[in-house]
């Protein structure tokens, strides 16, 4: 499946299905010391789940949204067991949604994967393996923490099946939560692995 392709199906799929992952995010958005992944009333996310390759029956690593940033924006920077997390983007759409857009480098001589970066919920880890769902945002003023945006079915709108990372290489990817209110301009971005940065809202 091509990015373009993957893209509009993505984005078809949360135009339908994004009052019900509202309206799950609303109201798992908890505070900022409390709720974790997994526990019941927290979070929210909203996605697409990856077909099957074709042949290998493995899922394709989906990049939706990763054509429409510029590679060397940098907006934050993260590192962790030898990689480095680049933020290219933190935008507010129109929709109601805040997408972050970034690339993680193997600055190491080994190869790393992406096991631990969907987090520790047994529901979101089983339908996005090898993915960035287990991203959070931290609305400091407001006291709240955003998850990544799934549907019903737990599937996340964010990158999937990112393939082992071999040393020197770099990936794309890209997560979508539900957006602070207007006046929250500044959050703290986290993904499992990676140390906090504070990210810029744009949009």
């Amino acid at each position: 499946m091509s990015m373009r392709r993957t893209t509009t199906t993505r984005r078809a799929m949360a135009a339908v299905s994004m009052t019900a992952a509202l309206a799950l995010a609303l109201a798992g958005c908890g505070s900022d010391g409390g709720d974790e992944p997994g526990k019941e009333g927290s979070s929210a996310p909203s996605a697409q789940a990856s077909p099957t390759a074709e042949g290998k029956g493995e899922p394709p690593m989906d990049t939706a949204a990763g054509e429409e940033v510029d590679p060397e924006a940098r907006l934050a920077e993260a590192r962790g067991d030898g990689l480095t997390l680049v933020v290219h983007q933190a935008k507010r759409d129109s929709g109601g949604f805040v997408t972050v857009q970034g690339t993680i480098t193997n600055d190491s001589d080994q190869t790393r994967n992406s096991i631990a970066w969907v987090g520790s919920e047994t529901s979101l880890a089983a339908k996005n393996p090898n993915s960035v769902a287990g991203a959070t945002l931290v609305d400091k003023v407001g006291k709240k923490r955003y998850y990544v945006l799934r549907d019903t079915e737990s599937r996340c709108l964010c990158t999937t099946g990112i393939p082992p990372l071999l040393a020197g290489k770099s990936t794309p990817v890209f997560m979508q939560f539900p957006a602070p209110p207007s006046t929250t301009t500044e959050v703290d971005f986290t993904l499992p692995t990676f140390g906090t940065t504070s990210l810029k809202i744009s949009g």
